[in-house]
């Protein structure tokens, strides 16, 4: 049985009745649902669905750990570190594994920093170590910071300057002390220069490995919006690459700190002073083991601090408002 056909303007429908109960529709006509609406709902549920998945990754729960949790976390094992350290010290004095000039007792060490105290040298030592460090790396990120961002952003310099930082940064900062000594003398200058050639190509490559990874849709952003030269290098650049820029700064401190203390251990002066690097040559001029090994420990407890003081916290912050970190530490 064959349907009607209509010509014209009018609307054309085709129907035909194959079999019993079985019709065919025109070709190209979309098939009609059962149920009016249904295919709108779906999409919304669809679409409501998908909001609802984006708003779970985007909903970080971020909460302030608690302080028994900083105890366990973070305190606790480093003086279990510690404890552990000092048990084994004096379980190889007692076994008496070598000459006791050569292992001294924990205590030993003790009473000399107690000695030191009592003294009043103590601070002073320190102090003069820990300022010149801190000094030297301020002015060593004030000329690292532009070398950096011209490093990386003029092709030219790159290629002339980029492979000489890198091979300064691999060389050993005590074979500067020699021509540091000869160049500028005996003197805080002269320190300094050290420090500075230690830590500068760090600073300088870690802002350049930063800004490498700066996606190139930020800077095309910023010139659409009018961001060039210096306020881009400001308000895009130095932003975008301040994990890497951070790490950088982290590994300059540790450059500035090692250059000063193979320059305090060599170059000896009244002008300069005693600092720790000095007090320890000074220790091992006169055979004492508990001054060199407190003058060790003490090194290392100045570096650890300052590490842990100023660039873990300015780690953390950066890392969390990037959405790096879980929770709040």
């Amino acid at each position: 049985m064959a349907g009607t056909e209509t010509t014209g303007d009018s609307p054309k429908t085709t129907t035909a009745v194959t079999k019993a109960g079985e019709t065919t529709e025109e070709p190209g006509k979309p098939e009609k649902s059962g149920k009016p609406g249904q295919p709108g709902k779906q999409a919304g549920q669809d679409l409501a669905g998908l909001e609802a998945g984006l708003d779970a990754l985007d909903a970080v729960q971020i909460r302030r750990t608690s302080p028994a949790e900083v105890l366990v976390q973070k305190v606790l094992p480093p003086i279990v570190a510690v404890a552990l350290i000092l048990v084994l010290w004096k379980v190889l004095v007692w076994a008496k594994v070598t000459d006791d000039y050569k292992l001294p007792d924990p205590k030993l060490v003790w009473d000399a920093l107690e000695q030191l105290w009592l003294r009043g040298e103590l601070f002073d030592i320190v102090w003069t170590s820990v300022s010149r460090g801190l000094f030297g790396f301020l002015i060593a990120l004030a000329i690292a910071t532009p070398l950096g961002l011209i490093v990386a952003r003029v092709k030219i310099v790159r290629a002339a300057i980029g492979p000489i930082l890198s091979g300064l940064q691999s060389l050993p900062s005590v074979a500067w002390v020699a021509p540091a000594v000869i160049w500028l003398g005996l003197n805080e200058k002269m320190m300094y220069a050290v420090i500075l050639l230690g830590a500068v190509p760090s600073i300088a490559n870690g802002l350049v490995a930063g800004i490498d990874q700066v996606p190139p849709l930020f800077l095309r952003a910023g010139r659409t919006l009018g961001a060039r030269g210096l306020v881009s290098a400001r308000h895009i650049l130095l932003p975008a690459a301040l994990p890497g820029y951070v790490a950088g700064l982290k590994q300059g401190w540790a450059f500035s700190w090692r250059s000063l203390m193979a320059a305090e251990i060599i170059a000896k002066s009244p002008e300069l002073g005693v600092g720790l690097g000095q007090y320890l040559e000074n220790q091992r001029n006169n055979s004492d083991m508990p001054g060199v090994l407190l003058g060790i420990i003490m090194i290392l407890f100045v570096g650890i601090a300052i590490e842990l003081l100023v660039f873990a916290p300015i780690e953390r912050r950066v890392l969390r408002s990037r959405g790096l970190l879980a929770s709040a530490r």
